[in-house]
């Protein structure tokens, strides 16, 4: 069973047939199983760290993934506090005041119903305070908007997932080579490795071939 919006948790799957255990983080978690990339794993017995900036969403966390460490804020270059933006659709929930701004008038069933403060912290920071180990089989980013400000806000020379999964809207593989997400990664030695509708895999160029 496929816990994913778009099957993102089948090509991990694939990708990590041979793996018995393993270490994820997903960035704009959103909810335990919905829409969830890791949750297949935490039912193999994975562990690893969920972050969302809802307030409120690590209840749920704690008592349906007591195993991961389940983190309430946001992530961002700099620590400090945005306006979060916050939908009648949960998953939508942004920092992004120009993505929200579109999707709030857009004639769609979508509206922003609140704004408030949440605090921000770097990637980086956040995991030089939970990770005991360096070693990181996937990273999965969907913050609706802001994923190049927490690719950003990550030290690649030390923390290097085996595959990084991003949210690229409107993206297709004949031009994702103008995208900064894709410049970016390309800059720190990740290889475009495969794609969903929207979510496209990084993989370590350092790695050998896991299939």
């Amino acid at each position: 069973q496929s816990y994913s919006q778009e099957g993102e948790d089948m090509v991990l799957k694939r990708i990590f047939s041979h793996q018995t255990n393993g270490f994820y983080i997903d960035v704009g978690a959103h909810h335990p199983m919905r829409f969830s990339n890791t949750y297949l794993f935490y039912k193999k017995k994975w562990k690893g760290i969920n972050i969302d900036a809802l307030p409120g969403s690590m209840k749920l966390f704690n008592k349906l993934r007591p195993r991961d460490i389940n983190l309430e804020l946001g992530v961002g270059q700099k620590e400090e506090e945005l306006n979060y933006y916050m939908f009648n659709e949960p998953a939508l929930n942004s920092f992004s005041k120009e993505l929200s701004e579109k999707r709030d008038k857009a004639q769609d069933p979508y509206f922003i119903k609140n704004i408030i403060k949440v605090e921000v912290k770097p990637l980086n920071k956040i995991l030089d305070a939970h990770l005991t180990s360096s070693e990181i089989d996937f990273l999965n980013i969907d913050v609706e908007g802001l994923d190049l400000d927490v690719l950003k806000s990550n030290d690649w020379s030390k923390y290097r997932p085996k595959f990084v999964l991003v949210e690229i809207l409107s993206s297709n593989l004949h031009d994702i080579d103008k995208d900064p997400i894709f410049q970016l990664m390309k800059e720190n030695n990740y290889i475009v490795f495969s794609k969903q509708v929207n979510t496209v895999f990084f993989k370590d160029n350092f790695v050998k071939n896991l299939l």
